[in-house]
């Protein structure tokens, strides 16, 4: 008797010795997921796509690598999160290019105003081989792997307080709110109004203050923070389109198998066309443009109005992204615009 619970304890102790070992190794890895808005794929691109993308990673992988989303912010500023997933503290990320422009200015390039006459052109651009460029050149300068380009809302509009925008001159005196990017202040400076860099937390309040007189945003971002409460008037300019920056650590994404990166990679794919989609959905919706307009006075720039808008803000950029990059510059500038003119 005494040898066979000998016997036993030798087994139980070889067991607990095992699961010392493999323990570890057959945890499931996670993913720390930052992104700056609300946790609900039926309330913004990015809670689409966080949700979408932490589905099909799960499943994917039959649970060996987890996602665990931080929506809102939750971990810090945006550009601040950026270092997070640069030193490993967490794994991934969503950012603006306002936030990314701190570990790779050269995003700028996409700037230049009124590039796009349609949406549909965005994907083919951002998805094809200028992103695939861009992607390979942001590893190169910043050490993060690259998942995708996503889509923060769709293209940007203005809105103010004080008239309706059909020229330049309308801009005259109005301090527009942006993102702290050179090339953003350029553009409002362009199109006659003065630049008011806020942070994004502050800006319903500097609205309704009159710290600032406007700000631009895509339509369901103006939606969702409710911007409508502190503005009269809202202008269709559509003249840049800021995609999201999605990227991930890159010793992280290395201590993936293939497979588990074959399938985080489509994950990321898919999650990015439900957040384009949900984007288009809100923007169309009685959630988005539809309600806008029953408590702004919204008007769209014509063709001719338009004109003007290009022939002062276009100059402006291109002389502002050759001072600041140089060659190098130009020539992401020159396979971006190429780019654009070949989408379909």
């Amino acid at each position: 008797m005494k040898k066979i619970v000998s016997g036993l304890a030798m087994i139980t102790l070889a067991l607990f010795i095992i699961a010392g070992i493999s323990g570890p190794a057959l945890a499931a890895k996670t993913i720390k997921l930052h992104h700056l808005n609300k946790d609900d794929p039926f309330d913004n691109p990015t809670g689409a796509m966080a949700t979408v993308f932490k589905s099909l990673v799960e499943s994917g992988t039959n649970g060996s690598v987890k996602v665990q989303t931080f929506p809102n912010g939750q971990l810090g500023k945006d550009a601040d999160v950026l270092q997070q997933v640069k030193a490993g503290v967490i794994q991934s990320g969503i950012h603006s290019v306002g936030g990314f422009a701190s570990a790779y200015p050269l995003i700028g390039v996409i700037d230049i105003p009124f590039a796009f006459t349609n949406i549909s052109k965005t994907y083919s651009v951002f998805d094809g081989p200028f992103g695939q460029k861009m992607a390979a050149d942001i590893e190169k300068k910043t050490g993060m792997h690259v998942i995708g380009f996503g889509d923060s809302g769709g293209f940007f509009n203005i809105t103010n307080s004080k008239r309706p925008i059909h020229s330049p001159k309308d801009m005259k005196g109005m301090k527009i709110r942006t993102m702290g990017l050179d090339t953003h202040k350029a553009i409002i400076s362009a199109m006659g109004g003065q630049p008011v860099a806020i942070a994004w937390s502050e800006v319903y309040t500097a609205l309704q203050t009159g710290v600032a007189d406007g700000q631009m945003n895509p339509i369901p971002i103006i939606a969702f923070a409710k911007f409508n409460e502190v503005q009269e008037y809202l202008t269709l300019t559509g003249h840049i389109f800021a995609p999201y920056v999605w990227i991930m650590n890159d010793k992280f994404w290395n201590s993936l198998s293939d497979s588990e990166k074959a399938v985080v990679d489509y994950a990321a794919k898919s999650a990015i066309v439900a957040g384009r989609g949900m984007g288009r959905i809100i923007e169309s919706s009685d959630r988005g443009l539809t309600a806008l307009s029953k408590e702004m006075k919204v008007n769209a720039l014509t063709p001719e109005e338009k004109a003007k808008f290009q022939e002062v803000a276009i100059p402006e950029l291109k002389k502002l992204i050759v001072s600041k990059f140089g060659p190098e510059g130009e020539e992401m500038l020159k396979a971006f615009l190429d780019a654009v003119a070949a989408a379909k």
